[in-house]
Parts: C-alpha cells; sequence; structure tokens
C-alpha cells in the first residue's frame, strides 16, 4: 500500500539514488539484486514508497554501506505523526548529488589539483547563477 511520503523518506531515497549512482549501478540491476522490479527502485527513490526496515538493510549490504548511510544528515522527525517539521526540507547538497549531473560534475571536480583552478570554476558558476535576492 502506498502511504503518503514525507520528507525523511523523501531523503533515505535521495541517499539510495545518491549510492546507487556513485557505484554506477543502473535501477534495473539494483531492483534485481534486491528482488523487486526497477519501478519499485523509483518509487524509493522518490520517497513515494517507503523502504521496510528489511529491504532497507538489504540495501545497505549491496551498495556496501552501513544502514546510518541513509539516515546521515536527515531531517529529524517533529514528536507528532513521525512527519518532519514544516521548515525541513531536504538539504540541497543531498538532492543535488542525487542527480546524475551532480554526481559527475562533483566527481569531476574532485579531479582538479589545482586550488586556483578550483577557485575560478567555483566562481565562474556563481557568477553564472541567479542571485538568491
Amino acid at each position: 500500500m502506498n502511504t503518503p511520503s514525507n520528507v525523511v523518506d523523501a531523503y533515505v531515497g535521495a541517499r539510495l539514488r545518491m549510492r546507487r549512482v556513485m557505484l554506477g549501478m543502473s535501477q534495473g540491476k539494483l531492483g534485481q539484486l534486491l528482488g523487486v522490479t526497477f519501478q519499485q527502485i523509483q518509487k524509493y527513490e522518490k520517497g513515494s514508497n517507503r523502504i521496510s526496515a528489511s529491504r532497507l538493510r538489504q540495501a545497505a549490504h549491496v551498495l556496501e554501506v552501513p544502514v546510518e548511510f541513509f539516515y546521515e544528515g536527515a531531517p529529524a522527525p517533529s514528536a507528532a505523526g513521525g512527519e518532519a517539521s514544516e521548515s525541513a526540507t531536504q538539504p540541497f547538497d543531498v538532492a543535488f548529488l542525487a542527480t546524475t549531473e551532480g554526481f559527475q560534475l562533483n566527481r569531476a571536480f574532485l579531479r582538479i589539483r589545482d586550488p586556483k583552478v578550483r577557485r575560478r570554476i567555483v566562481e565562474l558558476v556563481v557568477s553564472l547563477a541567479p542571485s538568491d535576492e
């Protein structure tokens, strides 16, 4: 049964996607290893379906991370009903790194050894991005 997702489910799903992408694994391959369809993996990654404790443990084993990996930096649930507080949102860095582009950009950037070049790239990206004002 589908239950409404909350920010913690979405966060865990984003971490699942991030780790899968880091390993270069397809949704189909992960689904095969977990005994579910790739569509189910998509639902887990979006947070529209919750991952059971046993499936999360299995995913941690397959993705070679501790179960705690999926909760690192997660928003804290409020006392009422287990939903995260209204002000809690998925941190930008996790949402961005969970994308293929984010992962590729991060990986390539980390291979640049010259700190001056890295600083210039950051300055370029900041200059191209719309201001927060």
